[in-house]
């Protein structure tokens, strides 16, 4: 082990894949090292030499990182030292330009070039370090080297005691004083190497290899003679009986499997077989197929097709399933084993009958289709019920509007959802969403009108790194991105700064977006549905929105009802409300016919979303299971004017019938809420004797008394 000097560390100088174009050409232009290395997620990856012909590309042409790309390596290949290096490390390094230094707690503390660690270790005290002595010193057998006019040039101390004799006697000296001289002129000669001879030198017995060393030119520059004494020798005999004993026990394995084994050569000629066979497969004895060509076979008829051929042909692997004359499936799967030359060398066949198991597995198979369509239904039925569980609606305008929705989820096309605040626009897109191919990727929603001007056009698009002060310090992927393969809500898109309109349509005709703070554009794949509660026609008008931005919005355009215009879907809702709450608080309320009455009477001004508050409000006030229409309508004349309260007809009656229906509930309703005639007949906008006469003439016919 040896220490290399401080000062022949040289300084990793760096940087990262991201960076700009401009620190990179300033890093290039102060570099004074050799090498430049990369970082990605401030961890070198790869390095790169700037040698002269990368230089003058870089002077010619525009600097570009792909330029840069061409010319880096991978620095995995590159070898870690410390400060201290051992021998060891010598033959590490010695196949790569340079060297990183690590310092104790393992970070890059430089890197030093491979002719600086070979000049210091020619530097150090001891002048006789020797690499190829110690790695001759290294090996157990005996290795001399010799020249071209076949003398010994350089030998290892094992080499020198087994055929007894010291390296004065034997450096430098003819090889043919010690070795054969028959087996150095043929190895000389022809070039080919020499192993296995039993030579007797100095009276010992040893097993001599002789190898050539070929040069560039091909021609014999000079020999390696390796050495082994006779005890190894024997080692390798009881290696081979150790051989013989686990080939017995190899053919013990092979007569305990339950497949067919067979062995066949490169030819396709049967050379053993396993004791399990097929029955009424071969049709002869297999011990009279040893050595013949097992392809005859089947040109023969007799299975097809063959295994063996496919594995000679393919050189790979082969599973088949072959078809007997006497319709019996037999599952064929060779296996390919090849030599140190990457020859074809072996076939080794596994056969196993699966005419049963064909028979099964048909069966199987067809039950499996049967149940995967079972289960695919199934999952069907289960998504459609738990999204009608959002979804809650009976009356025909819903109907009709769902309808198209349906027809529209199929396609990308832009949709614009208009209608009141609550009437459940989101509800709508997300059934958007879910009914149509893009179920699978994302659904996002984005309230324009919820997030600040200044930060709105960061969160649609996104910003690139350092974009502006208090930015995440690695960018931030907007809604588009995030968005991208599914479907982006916008809801309140009235709400959208003008500035921010321009940026939208581009996106909507490019279908590409710019982040904050960057110039490269990033394609997206996003279908855009836009939800208002204002006349967008009104507002183009008016100044206040893009005209040609509103026809990119008004694609698929889907006007949804308040819920005053579809009475049918409030009881609906009003129950799946007050079911919801029942189970979230384990209560058990339920509403009276007239409390339903008075509900389906209200103008709900907030739509779907007050009549879901009022039923919360309902569960958590009321004192009875059951809520009448008198506690309903306690809460429902909170904050309205009566005048905005209109009744609505759903189905044709009589007018006459549905006039006195009207008034009856008006009257009932007033003498509940204000107790006495006088103050119900001032809220009815009628003279005082006329609540009283038509109020008592309703009593008198549903048999009541007066209580006031």
């Amino acid at each position: 082990m040896f220490s290399v000097e401080k000062e022949k560390i040289k300084p990793i100088i760096s940087v990262a894949v991201d960076e700009s174009k401009e620190v990179f050409r300033s890093t290039l232009r102060n570099l004074r090292e050799p090498f430049i290395f990369l970082k990605k997620q401030d961890q070198l990856f790869a390095y790169a030499a700037l040698n002269k012909q990368l230089q003058m590309k870089l002077e010619k042409e525009d600097f570009s990182q792909e330029l840069l790309n061409e010319y880096t390596k991978p620095i995995d290949s590159i070898c870690c030292l410390s400060e201290h290096i051992s021998f060891t490390d010598l033959f590490q390094i010695i196949g790569e330009p340079f060297a990183i230094i690590r310092s104790e707690d393992g970070s890059p503390q430089g890197y030093i070039s491979r002719e600086d660690v070979l000049a210091e270790l020619f530097k150090q005290e001891n002048k006789s370090v020797d690499l190829l002595k110690i790695l001759l010193t290294s090996i157990p057998m005996g290795i001399f080297v010799l020249d071209k006019e076949r003398h010994i040039i350089n030998c290892n101390e094992s080499g020198l005691k087994m055929i007894k004799s010291t390296a004065d006697k034997v450096l430098n000296s003819p090889a043919e004083k010690i070795f054969s001289g028959e087996h150095l002129n043929n190895v000389f000669s022809t070039g080919k190497t020499l192993l296995n001879h039993l030579e007797f030198t100095n009276g010992v017995g040893v097993l001599v290899d002789y190898s050539p060393i070929v040069g560039y030119d091909l021609r014999v520059e000079g020999a390696v003679i390796v050495v082994q004494d006779l005890p190894m020798v024997e080692e390798m005999a009881m290696e081979i009986e150790y051989i013989k004993d686990l080939n017995k026990d190899l053919n013990a394995i092979l007569s305990s499997i339950y497949d067919e084994i067979l062995v066949v050569n490169a030819k396709g000629e049967l050379i053993r077989y396993s004791e399990n066979i097929i029955q009424d497969f071969w049709q002869v004895d297999l011990q009279e197929l040893i050595g013949k060509n097992v392809l005859e076979l089947e040109d023969q008829g007799l299975f097809t097709p063959s295994v063996t051929r496919l594995v000679i042909e393919k050189k790979k692997k082969v599973s088949v399933v072959q078809e007997t004359k006497s319709g019996r499936k037999i599952l064929a799967v060779g296996n390919p084993v090849f030599n140190e030359k990457n020859e074809l060398d072996r076939i080794i066949v596994a056969s196993r009958d699966i005419t049963e198991t064909t028979r099964l597995k048909s069966e199987l198979q067809e039950m499996k289709k049967i149940s995967e369509q079972y289960k695919k239904e199934l999952d069907n039925f289960k998504s459609k019920d738990r999204f009608l569980k959002k979804l809650i609606y009976c009356s025909p305008k819903m109907e009709k509007i769902m309808n198209q929705v349906q027809k529209i989820a199929e396609f990308s096309s832009t949709v614009l959802l208009n209608g009141e605040s609550g009437v459940g626009k989101e509800v709508i897109a997300q059934a958007i969403h879910h009914l149509g191919s893009r179920s699978h990727k994302p659904f996002l929603k984005l309230n324009c009108g919820a997030i600040p001007e200044n930060l709105l056009e960061s969160e649609l698009f996104g910003y690139a790194k350092g974009a502006f002060t208090g930015a995440d310090k690695n960018g931030k992927d907007g809604y588009f991105k995030q968005a991208d393969g599914g479907i982006l809500f916008l809801d309140e898109i009235g709400e959208m700064p003008m500035h921010l309109q321009v940026k939208l349509l581009r996106v909507l005709q490019e279908q590409e977006v710019i982040p904050v703070g960057s110039t490269t554009p990033i394609k997206v794949n996003v279908q855009i549905v836009a939800a208002t509660n204002k006349k967008l026609s009104k507002m183009v008008e008016e100044g206040t929105f893009r005209e040609d931005l509103f026809y990119r919005l008004n694609v698929i355009p889907i006007q949804i009802p308040p819920l005053r215009e579809r009475t049918e879907d409030i009881s609906l809702l009003a129950f799946h409300f007050l079911q919801q709450l029942n189970e979230k608080y384990n209560r058990n309320y339920h509403l009276t016919p007239d409390a339903v009455n008075v509900l389906e009477f209200y103008s709900w001004p907030g739509n779907v979303r007050e009549l879901q508050n009022i039923i919360e409000r309902l569960v958590v006030t009321a004192d009875h299971a059951a809520i009448d229409a008198e506690f309903v309508s306690q809460f429902l004349s909170l904050g309205y004017e009566n005048k905005k309260m209109k009744p609505v007809i759903t189905r044709v009656i009589p007018l006459q019938e549905a006039i006195d229906h009207v008034e009856e509930q008006l009257i009932m309703l007033a003498m509940k809420q204000y107790k006495t005639t006088t103050k119900a007949a001032k809220a009815l906008g009628i003279s005082q004797s006329s609540v009283s006469r038509k109020y008592q003439k309703i009593l008198n016919d549903k048999n009541m008394t007066i209580e006031i």
